[in-house]
């Protein structure tokens, strides 16, 4: 299954704009991110658990418990405050 990460703000400086991955079997968000985690180190410092990160699958915001489908976009970005 082929999905698409979209990284904004700092993680943008640190992972560049986009990758596409290729996954073998079926995943959550928290599964992707983990994967992440574990395939470089510049991933484990910017995806890091100890940091709050949101995430939108095909532009909606979404828990990590939500499910991959074949073709979607996933997005990591920090929380935004605004006023």
């Amino acid at each position: 299954m082929k999905i698409e990460v979209r990284y904004f703000a700092a993680l943008r400086e640190q992972l560049g704009a986009a990758q596409s991955l290729e996954l073998a079997q079926a995943a959550s968000v928290g599964e992707l991110r983990d994967l992440l985690i574990a395939s470089s180190s510049q991933h484990a410092q910017a995806l890091s658990r100890a940091k709050a990160l949101r995430c939108a699958l095909n532009k909606n915001l979404c828990a990590e418990t939500a499910l991959l489908s074949d073709g979607d976009e996933l997005a990591f970005f920090p929380p935004v405050t605004g006023g």
